[in-house]
């Protein structure tokens, strides 16, 4: 198969885009679309302070590695979650993380939740009604707290992360599934600034997992390749394999799954609830904005503990 841009051998081929590309466009492409999804969904300019959102895998730090190439201010936040369980899971994600960011000469925050609010994810999850089974909700929790504790206190315009569309449609496929209007309302690739928080993207939304395995790869990009320890039977990943399955015997399915979807949201189709969506304020606590009564989520969990 010939390259669609030099007609040199094509190195990936992607079937549900009908393009074959080598190494070189292949590498100039990734960043091209991601481009054309920034400004078709209007994240942010180059102008604006942008906070990466880096674990340490292929996508976070493709992620980076784009906007810095593209020309973005664009500094990166890892958080230390202290998920060892044998594999130094934590340990070696941030290592990489680190040498990303110190061979690039590139800012990296990075908060070590043990020693700011003193235990590891998995101990908070012993400790509270959230994390009975699995700590992810716990971990998800404290994530999203210190992603726009950081944003604020330093002064971010924008908060991006590496979600790709496998991920993307594998949480739609979920939300649908129970119909979770809130959660659908506010899944898609570009979620406002209110006051307290920062506007959050996802300029990955539209490229496959796939897609992105091979940009980190052919690069050279040193990532965590395997998944949290405590992902594993997770309904995330059921739904991706279900969705896999589907794009196997249809290849685009997901990308007009997703599509499909924002274009019924930008219709109107959740015109009656986004009016009775719950309004904010701030947290007496930590000042971050909650639609909670009294302290935000994350205060509740800590007086738990």
């Amino acid at each position: 198969m010939k390259c669609r841009t030099c007609g040199q051998k094509a190195l990936v081929n992607m079937r549900q885009h009908k393009l074959a590309l080598c190494k070189e466009h292949y590498l100039e492409w990734i960043p091209d679309q991601t481009e054309r999804f920034i400004e078709k969904y209007k994240m942010f300019t180059r102008t604006e302070k942008i906070l990466v959102a880096v674990s340490g895998g292929k996508d976070s730090l493709s992620l980076w590695d784009i906007l810095q190439r593209q020309g973005y201010q664009a500094d990166g936040l890892y958080i230390c979650l202290g998920i060892d369980a044998g594999l130094n899971y934590s340990s070696e994600s941030q290592r990489l993380t680190e040498k990303f960011a110190a061979r690039r000469n590139l800012k990296l925050h990075i908060v070590d939740v043990q020693k700011e609010y003193g235990a590891t994810i998995p101990q908070f999850a012993q400790k509270s009604r959230r994390g009975r089974g699995k700590p992810c909700s716990v971990c998800g929790l404290v994530k999203r707290h210190v992603m726009n504790r950081i944003a604020r206190d330093f002064g971010y315009d924008v908060l991006a992360t590496g979600h790709n569309l496998d991920d993307e449609a594998a949480i739609l496929f979920g939300n649908t599934l129970s119909w979770a209007g809130e959660y659908l309302l506010r899944q898609g690739p570009v979620l406002p600034e209110t006051p307290g928080l920062a506007r959050k993207v996802k300029p990955l939304c539209r490229i496959y997992e796939r897609e992105m395995l091979a940009y980190v790869l052919l690069h050279g990009i040193e990532y965590i390749y395997y998944e949290c320890p405590f992902s594993a039977g997770s309904t995330s990943i059921y739904y991706k394999q279900l969705l896999n399955k589907l794009e196997s015997d249809r290849p685009g399915a997901k990308l007009s799954f997703y599509l499909s979807f924002l274009e019924a949201r930008k219709s109107g189709l959740f015109a009656e609830r986004q009016e009775i969506q719950a309004e904010l304020h701030p947290c007496p606590n930590c000042g971050q904005p909650t639609s909670a009564p009294g302290l935000c989520s994350f205060c509740r969990m800590m007086s738990q503990q």
